[in-house]
């Protein structure tokens, strides 16, 4: 495969500003980080074609307005402060002076107004559009700058849940780019963001490397969630994209790799106790389940639906599957979530015989269901041969089909399927782990729940503000999820990490993403 490297073009005067003294090429000089992707990325724009490995190299590369903290809350990125109008519509956010894009040029308003209008433009397909239209959260009426340095925008009715959606990791923070990321023609070429890393080279299938970028401007204080004071500790970061778990290990064992992140379950017993590693490990706020296409004809009654999930012993499953690492849950809500409560906390219990009795009452004959798996991680296949086992020990008959990831994730994305074994990386409030299921699937196939019920719940998520509230919505949400059984939930995962002995400053969180900035290599 031809090898493609895309240079930075910065006027002499802005290499100044930047502190940068050196014209030397960047494979020739300096430290290099090198982090494991168990996937390559699906592209370098941000909140567009994506999954959790794209969010977490596009993170280091752009920032948003926002950004969340370790908490699940929000804080400053490249706003340094925002007001909200009396009637809650109005967002004006002041812009931190002398941010730099990575080709040099001052970050202004006038580049958030571009950046934002593209997002909602269709043709970008950005991820989080619906979330800020007509049946999103709000409807964003208009984007202004009343100057240099101010942002305004405008919605169509209150949204409390705006500024964790602009923060969201699948929303790809909603990072600002500069205008040259894109040609004249308006295709994508790469983000020019204002992150500690800039992109450098992607070789498709092997490998992503990102270079310091000498010209970043940190916030004080320490780094905090996907916040905070930011450094890039060394001269490039790599990610190299290893999908063979025995491949990885040994990659980190012969020191050919700093860090593998992201550890599967059945790669633990490689590297645990082995000699210069460190394991660190964190509760996920992700989960794992099976989705329904609740249109197809054989998945349509609920009875059905409920069948399959009275067929599973959820604890079990997640014993056998995640080796003991991952957590059972039933509730769309993972276990780390403060609004994990006594509604969510039980599992639903095995039940063969209730089982068999709403699969004959919603007339199932046993013909075959198709669920869709993959290896991507690897414990969702084991996860569907479970399901499999179980299920049919009930009368109810699965028929797996595995695929490769990007073929898992389209057919996802296009609603293309009866069940899946699917996982939705991590989301730091309940209402977006509830709307990736709620909405309307004539606009967005990927949801499945769609009923009046959840739609009117949903959206009194989004307006809830204080916790006792949305904790009461929350409890509804899930009490009515076990009702309609749009999907049957399995557990939540623990983020494992191997770190080689030089590796210092890495910290994992429940937001699941890699974040590499504040990472330096001591000596081996």
């Amino acid at each position: 495969m031809p090898r493609v490297r895309i240079r930075r073009l910065w006027p002499i005067t802005a290499l100044a500003l930047a502190g940068c003294s050196s014209g030397m090429p960047a494979q020739e000089r300096g430290s290099t980080l090198r982090a494991r992707l168990n996937a390559d990325i699906i592209s370098s724009d941000p909140g567009t074609k994506r999954d959790l490995n794209t969010d977490s190299v596009l993170l280091h590369v752009v920032e948003g307005l926002v950004a969340s903290r370790e908490d699940g809350s929000i804080g400053p990125m490249l706003a340094s402060s925002w007001t909200i109008s009396p009637d809650r519509r109005t967002y004006s956010f002041q812009l931190r002076r002398g941010v730099r894009f990575h080709n040099g040029a001052l970050l202004t308003a006038g580049d958030v107004v571009w950046s934002l209008k593209r997002y909602l433009a269709p043709a970008t397909h950005w991820r989080c559009r619906a979330d800020l239209g007509p049946e999103g959260i709000a409807q964003i009426v208009s984007i202004t700058s009343p100057d240099r340095l101010t942002v305004r925008l405008v919605l169509d009715r209150p949204a409390p849940l705006l500024l964790k959606t602009l923060a969201r990791a699948d929303c790809g923070g909603t990072g600002i780019v500069h205008r040259d990321s894109v040609g004249k023609d308006g295709k994508w070429i790469r983000p020019i963001g204002t992150g500690p890393f800039e992109w450098g080279e992607w070789r498709r299938n092997q490998f992503v490397e990102l270079e310091r970028f000498a010209g970043y401007q940190p916030l004080p204080g320490t780094p905090d969630g996907n916040g905070g004071g930011k450094q890039a500790l060394v001269d490039r970061v790599r990610f190299v994209a290893i999908p063979d778990g025995s491949a990885a290990s040994a990659a980190l064992l012969r020191g050919s790799l700093d860090i593998l992140d992201g550890l599967s379950p059945n790669e633990l017993g490689a590297v645990k106790g082995a000699a210069g590693v460190r394991l660190v490990d964190a509760p996920s706020m992700d989960f794992f389940g099976i989705l329904f296409q609740t249109k197809d004809p054989v998945l349509a009654d609920p009875r059905l639906r409920r069948a399959i999930a009275l067929s599973i012993d959820v604890a079990s499953l997640t014993r056998a599957a995640t080796h003991g690492t991952g957590t059972a849950d039933s509730s769309p809500i993972p276990v780390a979530s403060p609004y994990f409560g006594d509604v969510e906390r039980p599992l639903i219990k095995r039940d063969l015989v209730a089982a068999r009795a709403l699969a004959k009452a919603a007339g199932y004959d046993g013909r075959p269901i198709t669920l869709i798996t993959s290896h991507a991680p690897p414990e969702i296949y084991d996860a569907a041969i479970v399901v499999q086992a179980m299920a049919r020990e009930a009368g109810i008959n699965f028929e797996i089909v595995t695929l490769d990831w990007a073929t898992h994730l389209a057919r996802y994305s296009s609603g293309q399927y009866q069940a899946m074994l699917f996982g939705y990386s991590a989301r730091l409030d309940p209402s977006l782990l509830f709307n990736a299921f709620i909405g309307d699937r004539s606009v967005d196939p990927r949801k499945v729940w769609n009923t009046p019920a959840a739609l009117s719940l949903l959206g009194q998520s989004f307006e809830a503000e204080e916790p006792r509230a949305r904790q009461a919505v929350f409890d509804a949400m899930d009490r009515r999820f076990r009702t309609e059984v749009p999907a049957v939930i399995l557990y939540n995962s623990r983020r494992v990490t191997a770190l080689s002995e030089g590796v210092t400053g890495f910290r994992p969180w429940s937001a699941q993403s890699q974040r590499l900035w504040n990472v330096g290599l001591g000596e081996h």
